[in-house]
């Protein structure tokens, strides 16, 4: 008898059987020849996941969070300008990193919970400061809200202003070309979907973000995730030469290598598309169902996760009762709207028969909370999506 939920939060994902046993293989030596040519296709992989053939890799052990402290300690200085375009709480949490470094910090938001600024806006304040620095959260997590990235780096290349991407609920599930749009330094963490348990800190930077970097004026604030102490250790074994600063996550390390062959075997464009299909049967699903969604209109939704209102008189205790269905999703992050609403993460290597069973259980979930609609609404609307 299975007893194992399926697990569709917004990170940690569900991983391939390839990925897990790799993470059950026997520990080597982090400067073993066999971990140092696992490790220098890692970074070479993640070069063309990033689709950007001209970008430096930096593979460190820690959460997404640490590679947002990386992003920033390296290139902010006290008294650099940064402009924020927040959409969320993973926004909030960059524009107090870049402020613990010493940047003078401005957010540009609008004032509805699920919306974004336009291009115009993030203009307009640009125009009024010398900002060094723009960051911006690809999909906040918190909100499911997603960004115009393309747009924002034209902006960015147009005033001379260096880009900085979370796309920890992106990277490797939203369509992001880090070398065709100019983004300087795009981050991420493994466990979401580029299908990793949790545990490395994966950054991409230009040749402008390390070039900002190498002519900074004073030292960079933290050690562990100093580019000076790690920029050597990915060049020697990108080379195929063992090297050593911190010990490498080996087990995390040789399964990011094979969960990066496989998105690359499936094609990057293919799996945009994939993500792009479950997405939106899965959004089809909830409004057959009647469940308004957190960002404000199609173009502004994430294909990686979901983030619906509970309906009417339905509150988070229906959570529990989805799980007894066999499916585990997340509970609402923003502050203001926290009891409001659930996140439905749908990434990685997520399926139709993933969704399916996920929109199923919530129909059982809301159906014992009480809600009433037609049994095998949601469901008739995904699968309506997922046979065109």
């Amino acid at each position: 008898m299975k007893n194992r939920k399926l697990l569709m939060i917004p990170g940690p994902i569900e991983f391939t059987p390839e990925v897990m046993r790799a993470m059950a293989m026997p520990t080597t030596s982090h400067v073993a020849p066999a971990f140092v040519e696992c490790m220098g296709e890692a970074i070479e992989r993640t070069r063309e996941v990033f689709l950007s053939p001209g970008g430096q890799p930096f593979i460190v052990a820690g959460s997404g969070t640490m590679a947002m402290d990386m992003a920033a300690c390296n290139v902010i200085e006290p008294g650099d300008t940064a402009l924020v375009v927040n959409t969320g709480y993973f926004s909030d949490r960059f524009g107090v990193i870049l402020e613990r470094y010493g940047a003078r910090v401005t957010h540009v938001k609008t004032p509805a919970i699920g919306d974004a600024p336009s291009l115009d806006e993030v203009e307009a304040e640009i125009k009024k400061g010398d900002y060094k620095v723009l960051t911006v959260t690809h999909v906040d997590t918190s909100t499911a809200v997603l960004t115009d990235i393309k747009g924002l780096a034209g902006l960015c290349r147009k005033y001379g202003i260096l880009s900085i991407v979370d796309g920890v609920c992106s990277v490797a599930g939203e369509e992001l070309r880090q070398g065709e749009w100019g983004v300087d330094i795009v981050l991420t963490a493994c466990q979401k979907a580029v299908g990793v348990p949790p545990g490395l800190a994966l950054l991409v930077a230009s040749p402008k973000a390390i070039e900002v970097f190498k002519n900074r004026r004073t030292p960079v604030g933290s050690y562990y995730s100093d580019w000076a102490n790690w920029l050597p250790i990915m060049e020697s074994y990108e080379n195929r030469k063992a090297a050593y600063f911190g010990t490498q996550a080996v087990n995390l390390v040789w399964a990011l290598n094979v969960s990066l062959e496989q998105i690359l075997a499936e094609g990057m464009d293919t799996r945009f598309a994939r993500h792009r299909l479950m997405s939106k049967a899965f959004k089809a699903a909830m409004t057959a169902l009647g469940l308004k969604q957190i960002p404000v209109s199609e173009g502004k939704a994430a294909n990686t996760l979901s983030a619906p209102y509970f309906p009417e008189g339905i509150t988070g205790s229906v959570l529990p009762l989805i799980a007894q269905a066999g499916v585990i999703l997340a509970g609402g992050l923003h502050a203001e709207i926290r009891e409001k609403y659930f996140r439905v993460g749908h990434m990685g290597v997520v399926s139709a028969s993933d969704i399916l069973a996920t929109v199923g259980a919530i129909e059982a979930g809301l159906a014992k909370a009480g809600y009433k609609f037609e049994h095998g609404e949601g469901l008739a609307a995904a699968q309506a999506v997922l046979l065109q």
